[in-house]
């Protein structure tokens, strides 16, 4: 599976930023993230591409 095509949940995003479940989530709510995919029923995860994409786009505005 190539990276563009992986999802992750908020528990990775989580331990992947040093936050908790419940930041990711705020982020994505007040749009300072990319917005999560329903895969099913209790199944929400978010596309590695977008995060990744967002990652870049962040670390231009440090610079």
């Amino acid at each position: 599976m190539t990276t563009n095509n992986r999802f992750l949940s908020d528990k990775h995003l989580a331990e992947r930023f040093g936050v908790h479940r419940t930041t990711v989530w705020r982020w994505a709510e007040v749009g300072d993230f990319p917005k999560p995919v329903k895969l099913g029923p209790g199944c929400t995860r978010w596309r590695m591409a977008d995060v990744e994409a967002w990652e870049a786009g962040r670390a231009g505005e440090a610079g």
